[in-house]
């Protein structure tokens, strides 16, 4: 047996926690929690898209008490969360009472807010029906295609991102991302009726600008270049990095487009496996040479 008493291992470990190396989080303000960031993001899907994500059958005679129950749970969970992470960004600048209020707004913002998004989403939609053949119908868009999920959630964070919440934007949207294999950062900027065909793979970056009626198939990468860093050494933020995709842009699978100065002008059609890194003109489509293929018989 071994001489190591599990005293012994726990100090080491404990000894750890000494160093201020930015993975602990030790007598600071409590953050959001995960699970519940979660929780509420799954609500929120009930509200936007009721009676599909739920066992329970809906009629219209219950449908105002059923959402009574989501924006409870919502407004009281979600202002609790937000007050956390207003504490651990803000917490020793502003008084407790101020931040209390402001995660109260921000929750009544949000919550009005609702409609718009419903309606955005009824364009997506819409645009998944429009642009894929193989869908039958809205019905088996929202419940099957992950995009429309992966784009919900996305929609609700990028408000709370506007919004200036910290954090749980993005444990939204990378509860997306583990879910759909959609990687869509909250602080990009997508235009109305936005359809990702497929889906996995798709990465969007925070500083990405889309534009109205745009297309894009999996493994798609809307993404930065080489990160710039100040005379300090340390990595420069808050710049666009991010390319630009105007209105009625077709992308399709595997195309990477990098660089916040990269503008995709208006109805360009960009090929599979393309590598952009410069901006392209309107009315532009952007396809690789087809390789050369060798045939041999085996047998």
């Amino acid at each position: 047996m071994s001489k190591i008493k599990l005293p012994q291992i726990i100090g080491k470990i404990v000894d750890t926690y000494d160093s201020e190396d930015g993975i602990n989080h030790i007598e600071g303000p409590n953050l959001p929690s995960r699970d519940r960031v979660v929780e509420i993001t799954i609500n929120f899907l009930n509200v936007l898209f009721p009676g599909y994500y739920e066992k329970q059958e809906l009629s219209k005679g219950n449908i105002t008490y059923y959402i009574w129950g989501k924006i409870a749970f919502i407004y009281h969970h979600l202002s609790g969360e937000t007050l956390k992470s207003l504490q651990s960004t803000y917490g020793k600048q502003e008084k407790e009472k101020k931040l209390i209020e402001r995660s109260i707004e921000i929750t009544f913002t949000i919550l009005n807010k609702i409609p718009k998004i419903r309606e955005q989403l009824r364009g997506d939609v819409r645009a998944a029906y429009e642009g894929d053949p193989a869908a039958k119908s809205s019905d088996e868009i929202i419940v099957s295609y992950p995009g429309i999920e992966a784009l919900a959630v996305y929609r609700v964070a990028h408000e709370l991102h506007l919004l200036k919440v910290p954090l749980i934007p993005r444990i939204m949207t990378e509860y997306a991302h583990s879910k759909t294999g959609i990687d869509i950062h909250p602080g990009a900027t997508i235009g109305e009726n936005f359809f990702i065909d497929h889906g996995t793979g798709v990465v969007i970056g925070e500083t990405t600008e889309i534009g109205n009626n745009v297309r894009i198939y999996q493994g798609v990468t809307l993404g930065a270049l080489s990160i710039k860093k100040d005379a300090t050494g340390k990595i420069e933020r808050g710049k666009k990095r991010h390319p630009t995709i105007k209105d009625n842009v077709i992308i399709y699978s595997g195309a990477t487009i990098l660089g916040g100065e990269t503008v995709v002008g208006e109805n360009c059609i960009i090929g599979g496996n393309v590598w952009l890194t410069e901006s392209i003109p309107p009315h532009t489509i952007l396809i690789n040479k087809a390789p050369e293929l060798t045939q041999k018989k085996y047998l």
